[in-house]
């Protein structure tokens, strides 16, 4: 695939034929799509930065292949580079090219430098991503992360807010590092959950090992073990974890196992967006054993739990009272 037909694709000039041949080679290897995503930004801002230069157009549209070409190493995917002459019809592209190889050194580093991150967003959905080490993510609903740009290189994410499930390709020579505000998270190979809400930070371990760094202290958590964090007393206190509520956006499932009520709630009210109250705080510390599918709905869910525990519901809209009967 050549430099060429690519500005063409880009451009909408490539003949029917052409266009089919540049889609089945961006379907072929995600490689392919992602040295193109890069070439078309660094195109882009080429063109934007004007249209005039003295420079000779055809060494530096050679440079500027160059530079696609050691972008997109940086990112360790291998583009044939096949450099052609071009058609005088495009000597307007040589020029902006050239332009882009005078005024923007600074932006192959801004697009592809170790500071710059991607951001993946769930809004109102469970999003399920995979990073370019071939780790999967799992995005709770209202969750926001963002990893490095080049991040084959180095496995650098940020957690800003919300519920998280990471199972990392594992990469003795690249320590996949997670930050959450003050918090570090080192792993090589392993799978965990990270909720970040409401000051408060919760990590979980499934699989593998996972390493917890807060100022000078470090923790390491292995299988069946939690750390929770507060803001407000920051420390790493690690234990066990004693219930599966925390994975219901993975398993569609609530699963309660002689757990307090007031966290099967707590759990409930985010999951549903709804807010339930326990009348007393004896209610509170009351351990059910139920499995409560999602699919069923709130009302369902309430309805099992109330009649588990001998529960009385008192419904306003959004808010939800539980209390015993009388």
């Amino acid at each position: 695939m050549t430099d060429e037909l690519l500005i063409k694709f880009l451009l909408n000039e490539t003949t029917e034929q052409e266009g089919v041949a540049v889609q089945e080679w961006l379907d072929a290897d995600p490689a392919n799509a992602a040295y193109f995503g890069q070439f078309e930004k660094i195109w882009k801002a080429g063109r934007k930065l004007g249209a005039s230069s003295t420079v000779d157009t055809d060494l530096a549209w050679l440079k500027f292949k160059e530079k696609v070409a050691a972008a997109v190493q940086e990112e360790d995917t291998q583009p044939e580079a096949v450099i052609m002459p071009l058609r005088q019809s495009f000597g307007w592209m040589k020029i902006a090219a050239a332009v882009l190889l005078i005024g923007s050194v600074w932006l192959a580093y801004s697009l592809f430098g170790p500071d710059r991150y991607e951001e993946l967003i769930a809004a109102n959905e469970v999003l399920i991503e995979q990073l370019p080490d071939g780790s999967e993510l799992t995005l709770n609903r209202n969750s926001e992360i963002s990893y490095a740009a080049n991040f084959k290189h180095h496995r650098s994410v940020k957690l800003n807010k919300g519920d998280v499930f990471f199972n990392v390709a594992h990469d003795k020579s690249k320590p996949f590092v997670i930050d959450i505000d003050q918090v570090s998270v080192t792993v090589l190979g392993t799978s965990f959950n990270i909720k970040h809400l409401k000051e408060q930070t919760e990590i979980i371990v499934e699989t593998g090992i996972v390493r917890v760094e807060l100022n000078k202290e470090m923790v390491e958590l292995r299988k069946g073990e939690k750390v929770l964090i507060d803001a407000a007393s920051p420390k790493l206190i690690k234990e066990q974890n004693t219930d599966q509520l925390y994975n219901y956006y993975r398993s569609k499932l609530f699963i309660a196992n002689d757990t307090p009520l007031e966290k099967l709630t707590a759990t409930l009210n985010e999951a549903y967006g709804v807010e339930i109250l326990i009348s007393d705080p004896d209610l509170a510390a009351e351990p059910i054993f139920t499995t409560l599918p999602e699919e069923k709905g709130l009302e369902e869910n309430l309805n099992t739990i109330c009649s588990t525990l001998k529960l009385r519901m008192e419904r306003n809209e959004n808010r939800i009272m539980l209390s015993r009967l009388k």
